[in-house]
């Protein structure tokens, strides 16, 4: 199984930019997008079901806002579309999809960078995520949660981990909250096969970011434990130009 994860910071912008025919090229299994920006009666539905995808679809209440959503060749057993928790649903941050025993989460979590409100309404959402989840794993054993987490873990995943030490995104108490979380029995399936530096997964539009790879590893499939020894390859894929994000893959022997 091909999962793709990708922030497409506006899914009209990205299938304008050829987004569809990339998807159509790499032909996974399973996407998983996160920043919307649209609601399904905005998205080119008919084409996404004639390349062979269903689609499901959850955005937030705030027009042009956030929002995740889900393509996978296999019908599922079941789709939940949130968390239960109408503060972080109205901001369409969660959608699962279950394939027997295997869920697959597409998830996008708020980002700190506007200011202390929501940096804070950030780290509580942290905690509210990791207790949803670990009691989900009670049922739900295999798990891909894929997404931004919009957290650089290590200083490996960011170009310059000196100057960004105090940048809402590789704040200490955000990377303890990934160390803890992945102590859980998490697994960041891109590091487990791939410890090479200057990978990352989202460049900012500003300064030649891109161009000069300056950029951060934001993006992640996080998979049980359950799966590790599962994971076959993994991939950034830093030429697909849709978005500031970049998409990134894992593939399960599931």
């Amino acid at each position: 199984m091909k999962i793709i994860s990708y922030n497409v910071n506006g899914i009209r912008a990205a299938i304008s930019k050829g987004l569809l025919d990339w998807i159509d090229a790499v032909s996974p299994d399973v996407v998983c997008f996160q920043e919307l920006k649209a609601t399904p009666d905005q998205i080119p539905l008919m084409e996404i079901e004639a390349a062979g995808y269903h689609h499901y679809w959850f955005p937030a209440q705030k027009k042009g806002y956030s929002g995740v959503g889900m393509l996978s060749k296999k019908e599922p057993d079941k789709v939940v579309y949130g968390m239960d928790n109408k503060k972080y649903d109205d901001e369409g941050r969660f959608l699962r999809a279950d394939f027997g025993g295997l869920s697959v989460v597409s998830v996008y979590h708020p980002s700190g960078t506007s200011g202390d409100e929501r940096q804070d309404f950030k780290m509580e959402w942290l905690g509210f995520f990791r207790a949803y989840v670990n009691e989900l794993r009670l049922t739900r054993h295999d798990m891909v949660i894929s997404g931004d987490y919009n957290i650089c873990h290590e200083a490996i995943d960011i170009h310059d981990p000196v100057r960004n030490a105090n940048s809402s995104g590789f704040l200490p108490e955000e990377r303890q909250w990934f160390s803890d979380f992945l102590a859980d029995g998490y697994t960041d399936s891109f590091r487990m096969l791939n410890k090479e530096p200057h990978n990352y997964s989202w460049w900012s539009y500003r300064a030649n970011a891109r161009a000069n790879n300056k950029g951060w590893r934001i993006d992640y499939h996080i998979v049980t434990d359950s799966l590790k020894e599962k994971i076959s390859d993994v991939a950034i894929y830093p030429d697909a130009v849709h978005s500031d994000h970049c998409p990134i893959m894992v593939e399960l022997k599931y």
